[in-house]
């Protein structure tokens, strides 16, 4: 019994995990945030910065302190709260690519 249970919990971090990174990829894109910082955070203007590879906690505490008005950008502080309970699965996204 206890192995059944170690091998469906390994199973569900697996499942866990892919669906993160999915659901990452889906709230960069459908968030819009494709638009300014490039495909996969690939930004092709100067101007933008580009978010692929960077790390995950970065990412992470830069949405949270443009939704708390930390960090003072007039886009980002009005995107930024759009990704509110997502920020983790983003940043995740974007620090794989």
């Amino acid at each position: 019994m206890k192995k059944v249970l170690l091998v469906a919990a390994a199973a569900a971090l697996s499942v866990g995990s892919f669906s993160v990174q999915a659901s990452g990829e889906a709230m960069y894109n459908n968030l819009g945030c494709s638009g300014c910082h490039g495909a996969g955070g690939n930004s092709m203007v100067p101007s933008y910065p580009s978010l692929a590879g960077k790390d995950a906690g970065w990412i992470f505490d830069q949405l949270k302190d443009f939704q708390s008005g930390k960090r003072v950008d007039p886009t980002m502080n009005a995107m930024a709260p759009m990704a509110a309970g997502h920020e983790q699965a983003i940043a995740d996204f974007l620090s794989g690519k």
